[in-house]
């Protein structure tokens, strides 16, 4: 059924499920390490997909098994680089720093002039939204803008990795999988700090919703989306994430745009439409279950 909803829809809902969980992220870092917090989101996320994909009923091969590791291992990889900027930079130019990696991804793979166009006013368009405003001064922010760099890179071999496995038909199955081993690769750096979110019921709440809004949710979704498009149009899609954070306030914290971020807005949706016109988008197919 959400095969059929039109796909800027679904990034819509599912950037919208992402900074409803960044949100408990952020509170939860004043109680554990972001490295934790993101343990935290990738073991939720594995337990939630499992329960409801049971992928072990599928026949698995060694080579299907090893694109589920290295898509869950870039997916975790992404998170807890991502938590790390986040923790020493403002959120929007995070953003800002780690959408490079999807720009690159449709200037790269994308064909013509339209993607490559379009790759340029979404990157204009979320540096609008967010604004950069970093200190290079400061070590923190030094660290954390390579750390933001680093997590485009992430989010770069995300895209095409989940691409491909969502082409191969077992797109939910294998990030299901894929969580499982990206949360034992980052298990010993959480090792020591992960009993804190069971020290309440308040913690403990915010880390399952956490894993839920921030992974469950908008990665599922993905894999949706990933198995209609291609990757280059799938990457600007993504722009479409800190547009919504924006709306997102404006909606439910009363907070008004300004001037550059209302040309953000209009950048963005210039991008997604020249994207959405390629002509190159296959069909929505309808997706296999059980």
């Amino acid at each position: 059924m959400v095969g059929r909803v039109p796909a800027p829809l679904v990034f819509v809902v599912s950037a919208s499920s992402q900074y409803l969980g960044a949100g408990l992220a952020v509170s939860l870092f004043a109680l554990m390490p972001s490295t934790t917090v993101a343990w935290w989101r990738l073991v939720v996320g594995a337990a939630v997909l499992m329960a409801l994909r049971c992928p072990w009923r599928r026949r698995w091969t060694r080579r299907t098994l090893a694109a589920a590791a290295a898509f869950g291992t870039a997916t975790a990889t992404m998170n807890v680089i991502f938590y790390a900027a986040i923790s020493l930079l403002p959120l929007g130019t995070a953003v800002s720093l780690e959408f490079l990696g999807p720009v690159c991804v449709a200037a790269i793979t994308g064909r013509g002039w339209r993607p490559r166009c379009a790759a340029v006013l979404a990157l204009l368009g979320v540096v609008s939204i967010s604004g950069l405003g970093v200190d290079l001064g400061q070590p923190g922010q030094r660290a954390g803008v390579l750390l933001a760099l680093a997590a485009g890179v992430a989010w770069a071999v995300y895209i095409l990795l989940g691409r491909r496995v969502a082409a191969a038909g077992v797109g939910i199955d294998s990030l299901a999988v894929g969580m499982v081993f990206g949360a034992l690769v980052y298990a010993p750096f959480a090792a020591g700090t992960a009993g804190i979110a069971l020290t309440s019921a308040g913690s403990a709440a915010m880390a399952l919703g956490v894993g839920l809004l921030s992974t469950a949710v908008p990665y599922g979704l993905d894999q949706v989306v990933l198995k209609r498009l291609g990757a280059d149009t799938f990457a600007l899609l993504s722009s479409l994430m800190p547009a919504t954070s924006m709306l997102v306030g404006v909606a439910v914290l009363r907070q008004l745009p300004g001037a550059w971020e209302v040309i953000g807005l209009v950048l963005v949706s210039a991008a997604v439409a020249l994207a959405s016109t390629d002509g190159r988008s296959p069909r929505p197919t309808r997706p296999s279950g059980r």
